[in-house]
Formats: structure tokens, sequence, C-alpha cells
């Protein structure tokens, strides 16, 4: 009615059929209908007052209803009510349908049927309103390809975007993985750029966050819930598949994505987050949000910085915890460096726990063993005392150590020692760890006697000092003088041929 009105009160004033089409946005053969039927009725002299509602109601009678199709389904409604009261799902009654009467209607007759019998309600949302300190939204975007220095090539690269509920103020970081130890890294700065920590964080289930997405019961990551505890916050994962429970965040990405990578050109990330840094602080920061219609940056100084957790005094250093295997070299990997583990857990899993600097290895609660993280990729971490004692003797006695030892049990067995390891070429160590290995067995003093006595008569063989004390020589007194070296063998004498071959004497050639 109020259409009409308008159309016979412009037509009254003068105004095309065009223009009044174009200005009311119906049809130009409908307001041509209608002015024919208002001119009959004689609606259209300016001498008349307009007709009332009612009058013109009236005048046109019961609208037109639209028309009504029958659907292919109302001869099988019963049917069809009697399967969805069972539960029974559409494409099963629509297969059903075929199988018992042989119904020839699509799939989509179907659809529509069961909509029409079972209106879809339209759900209600709440919009959850936060105090200020209360929760911070974390969400990845898509940020397209960017240059990695480091590579040298062109890479995938992601946006992390943290928004805090109440200000709306955010930071972000370009960044080209998801892995934990960003994942960690990035919680970090936020909180430091923040200048504290919110009460509830809530992430997506990407896995660095949560290892099983489950509406009631999440399993988190082991080293997310750790940094957790370490900065006083709750985790509060969104349920799987429903992005609208961190609503705040999604629009913090997609705002990042079309107001300030749409259209931009980096040299590489490093700039790209330099830019970006600067664009929070001066272009989202200021400006009117769109729901809290006051800038965020604003709100975040004047009421929701100072109710912020203070940050602890050390930062958060676990990058990582992962499972590892001892290696039959009592060794395990981890990022392509080797840190040792107690042979006693060879062909086993630990759990890895590593950070900035240092590395951890867990035996279920037990810590066995700690490092110094290795600083480039194929480094050994080793501790001697990981290895089987029969194992680690040679490692563990090195030419100094066997000096030492040597030194602690007397002079004579020093001497032994020195006197070995300064031969060349042959490397006597096995043999110097073999003769100090004998004071186990004899005690220091025989072994110092044994040993003066083999330096006596010129042999310090490992096996001559051995045969020494299970004959009991060291015992013995030494004789007062020392014993005539041995003659040095002679050269034997040859014949020269007129030749010049040399061959030996002829008593020399023939058998003893």
């Amino acid at each position: 009615m109020n259409h009409l009105h308008e159309i016979i009160n412009r037509i009254r004033a003068g105004d095309s059929e065009r223009r009044i089409s174009r200005e009311l946005q119906i049809s130009r053969p409908t307001i041509h209908k209608y002015k024919v039927w208002a001119e009959k009725q004689g609606y259209l002299d300016p001498a008349q007052p307009l007709p009332t509602a009612a009058t013109l109601q009236a005048a046109l009678g019961p609208a037109t209803p639209p028309p009504q199709m029958t659907s292919s389904l109302a001869d099988y409604q019963p049917f069809v009510e009697q399967l969805l009261e069972q539960g029974v799902e559409m494409t099963a009654i629509w297969q059903r349908l075929q199988e018992n009467y042989n119904y020839q209607g699509s799939y989509s007759a179907v659809r529509r049927f069961v909509q029409r019998l079972q209106p879809r309600q339209p759900e209600a949302y709440v919009r959850v309103q936060n105090e200020p300190g209360e929760e911070l939204q974390v969400d990845f975007g898509s940020a397209g390809q960017l240059f990695d220095p480091v590579s040298g090539r062109l890479r995938q690269a992601y946006v992390f975007v943290a928004t805090l509920s109440y200000s709306r103020h955010q930071y972000a970081e370009l960044v080209f993985d998801q892995k934990i130890p960003t994942w960690l890294a990035l919680h970090r700065r936020a909180f430091e750029s923040f200048g504290g920590v919110p009460k509830r964080v809530v992430p997506d289930n990407l896995k660095a966050a949560v290892l099983k997405a489950l509406v009631l019961d999440p399993v988190l990551g082991e080293a997310y819930r750790r940094q957790a505890l370490h900065y006083g916050f709750l985790i509060s994962p969104t349920v799987p598949y429903t992005p609208r429970h961190k609503g705040k965040v999604e629009s913090g990405v997609h705002y990042v994505k079309r107001n300030f990578l749409a259209g931009q050109k980096f040299l590489d990330l490093h700039t790209a987050n330099q830019r970006l840094a600067v664009w929070v602080r001066e272009v989202a920061g200021p400006r009117d949000h769109g729901t809290t219609r006051q800038p965020p940056l604003r709100l975040f100084r004047d009421y929701e910085q100072a109710l912020l957790q203070p940050l602890p005094a050390t930062p958060f250093s676990l990058l990582a915890i992962k499972p590892v295997k001892v290696h039959p070299d009592c060794h395990v990997v981890i990022d392509g460096s080797y840190y040792s583990a107690p042979y006693r857990y060879l062909g086993q899993t630990l759990e890895a726990h590593v950070s900035d600097t240092m590395v951890e290895l867990y035996a279920g609660l037990e810590l066995v063993a700690t490092h110094v993280r290795a600083v480039r990729p194929g480094q050994w971490q080793t501790r001697l005392e990981d290895y089987p004692p029969a194992k680690a003797a040679y490692l563990i006695q090195t030419p100094a150590y066997c000096r030492r030892e040597a030194g602690r049990i007397g002079s004579a067995t020093r001497q032994v020692v020195d006197q070995l390891l300064a031969d060349r070429p042959l490397d006597r160590l096995r043999a110097v760890q073999a003769i100090l290995g004998l004071e186990k067995s004899v005690g220091p003093v025989r072994l110092e006697a044994a040993c003066a006595r083999a330096l006596f008569y010129g042999d310090v063989r490992y096996r001559r000092i051995k045969t020494i004390l299970n004959a009991a020589l060291d015992r013995e007194p030494l004789p007062e003088t020392a014993p005539a070296p041995p003659p040095a063998p002679a050269r034997p004498f040859t014949f020269a041929r007129p030749s010049g071959e040399f061959f030996p004497p002829e008593s020399e050639s023939q058998p003893c």
C-alpha cells in the first residue's frame, strides 16, 4: 500500500515512469500497470485527496497467492515422516523410496520436502563480552610468498595475530612455519609486547597447541602446557570447526590481510615485520574499532594494560618436547645433533625437553641426562659415564690420565708409562692401560716393584711385566750390577759375483 501511495503521488507530481522505476526499484511494467489502474479509478486527479490504505485494499481485492506446486513426495509423506522419526538421513530416505516405491524423483526433491516438514530454525548466538585483561585470542593466517634470506628463496609465509578481547589491541608477526618452537616464541614476544599476560588464551586446534582436538577433553601439547604454567594463563581451545568462538582474532587476521598485506610487496621477511610493527602501532592501534567504536591502543593503555598479570622474572625457554630413541652408540639424535644417554636405556624411547640452551632427557618423570644444546647440526655432546664401564675405559684413560695414575703408583711405573707412550710409531696406549689395570689385582706396591725390575732389565713390555708378577719375581731383590746389553746381531757376510750380484756364503746357504 505504501508503494502504491508513492506511485500515485509521484505520477500526480509529473514524474515519468522511468524515473519512478529507477528511484523506487520497481519494474517499469509494474509502474505502468498501476498507473493505468489508478487512472481508471480516478485517483490521478490532483484535486482529489489520496485514497486511504483501506480504500486501496478494497479496490485491489485480495492479493494473488503465489503459485503452489505439489511435491512428488506428497503421497509418501507418512512414510517419510516415519523414517524421520527414526533418525534416518535424507540420503537413506531417498534410497528407500527408490527401493520400496520405485520413486523416480531426484534427491533435491527429497531434501526440499524434508525441509518443508522440518523447517530449520535460525540459530541464536551470544556475543561474549570480556573484562580487561581476561582473554587473548591467537590465530594464524596465510600471508603469501615472502623471500627467506636464510634459504635464499621464496617461501610460504604466515601471519600470527594475538588480539586482546577487551581492547582489540593486537600483536602481529610474520613467520615461515607453525612449528612448536615458533608457536611458543610468538607467545613469548606477544606477552613482552603487551607488558603482561592475560588470564586465558584461546588458540585454534593446531598441532603446536593441541595434540588431540576433542570438544570436552582436548589433549594439550606438553610444551604449550608447560609454557602456560610458567606464565600463569589458562588454555581454552576452541571447539573444532567453530571459528566464531574466536571471532575477534579472526576479524583481526582478516584486517591485517586486507589492510596491511593486500597490494604490498616486501624485500624480505625481516623488512615486512618491521613495517608490520609500525602499522600496528600507527594505523591499527589509533583507528576507531568497528565494534567498540574506540581506538584499541587507547583502550589498552587506559584500562587493560594495568590489569594484565605481570611477566615472570625469566622468560620461558622450552622450545619443544619430543620422543627420541637411544641408539646402540648410546646417543639420541635431536635436530641433526647427537646427545649421549645412559647405556641402560639402549633401544628405549626417552622424552627430550629442548630449550634455547639446554637439552634434558627424561625417562618418565626421571631426569637421566642433561646437555648443553649443540650450536650446529652434526655436533656431539657426550658424557663418558653414559657408556658401559668396559667400553668407556679406553676413552677415559687418555695419555695424560695414564701419566697421572702412574705417577700416583710410583716413579718406576711413571718411567714405564713415559717410555711406552714415547715409542714410535706403534701406539702403546692400550698396553699402558693394561699395565695400570694390573694394580687392581696385585696392588700398587707389587706393580711398582715389577715395573722397576722391568726397567732394570730393559724390557718394559706388558707381557714381561705380567710374567714378572706371575712368577713373583717382583719380590726378589734386584742384582747389584746391571745386565750387559745384548750384542747387536752381526751383519751376514756376502760375496759379489762378477755381474755385481751379491749372494750369501755357502755355509749360510746350506741347511743346519
